[in-house]
């Protein structure tokens, strides 16, 4: 189909020093974050916290960083204990553990199959972290099996990756940032980072996933084009559930399960646009 994302997408190849510095940075950003972009941090946490499904117990910390989003939430023992940050830098990681000794941290991709049970957790929480998965298709279908399918929620918050507004205000801020710190350019790193745009991962959210929220900042207008962060509510499609579970069991690949759904007009799959478990590593 003409302008379908093809997915995975391709990984830049990245030198012993760039991957150095890609740590550094994304640890100090995330260290300056909450007072140099105090408005951005309040929304990107704020928006979970007001959107959590009530009497959840299990969270899902997709991309923790260093678990500053602890911070905004209020949480019992029982909370804390069932409390999972996912952070595949190790040196981000390690700073979570000192700082916040009673959760739990994983170090993993969430683009692979992660080593916890289906239907697991009441909420997974991803904060600026779709913008940066090059299988993005791939960690969706892990939430969705990951989630509890009656009151399972994913919390997500994303940048307006590929609008005006955003691409004007990260020159104005990060990109000077980073540029001061490290005297190199912020094109490179950026591009190897950031490398879905929002209208890809809006798409593809809606393939296994049904939006029960949406809220644009700061303008709340519903415009890529004029907003910086957009936060989402998602419940697992009801429907979708027996496709994931079919090629999991049969252990194949995307790229082999769709032409069988897109040749069936009948299909329900077919209809809702629904993209099937993609081939994972297992455990």
């Amino acid at each position: 189909m003409p302008n379908e994302t093809k997915w995975p997408k391709p990984v830049t190849t990245q030198t012993d020093e760039q991957r150095r510095i890609s740590d550094d940075w994304m640890q100090y950003f995330h260290q300056i974050c909450d007072s140099r972009f105090s408005a951005v941090a309040k929304f990107n946490h704020q928006y979970v916290v007001d959107h959590s499904p009530g009497g959840f117990l299990s969270t899902l910390d997709v991309g923790a960083g260093l678990g500053e989003h602890l911070n905004y939430e209020q949480l019992d023992a029982k909370q804390r204990a069932a409390y999972v940050a996912l952070e595949l830098r190790k040196n981000m990681a390690n700073v979570i553990r000192q700082q916040w000794p009673t959760i739990q941290v994983c170090e993993a991709d969430c683009q692979k199959r992660m080593p916890f049970q289906d239907g697991h957790f009441d909420r997974v929480v991803a904060i600026h972290v779709l913008e940066h998965l090059p299988n993005l298709p791939s960690f969706l279908t892990e939430a969705y099996r990951l989630l509890n399918k009656q009151r399972g929620r994913l919390l997500v918050v994303i940048p307006c990756e590929g609008g005006l507004g955003y691409s004007l205000g990260r020159r104005f801020m990060s990109k000077r940032i980073f540029e001061q710190r490290y005297n190199l350019s912020y094109e490179p790193l950026i591009a190897a980072e950031h490398v879905n745009k929002a209208d890809e991962i809006l798409k593809e959210l809606k393939r296994l996933f049904v939006s029960e929220n949406t809220c644009f900042f700061p303008l709340r207008v519903p415009s890529v084009q004029l907003n910086l962060c957009i936060g989402l509510t998602l419940k697992p499609r009801p429907s979708a559930e027996k496709f994931t579970l079919l090629v999991t069991r049969r252990g194949c690949s995307s790229s082999t399960f769709r032409p069988a759904l897109e040749s069936d007009s009948r299909s329900s799959s077919f209809r809702l646009g629904l993209r099937p478990k993609i081939e994972m590593d297992d455990h």
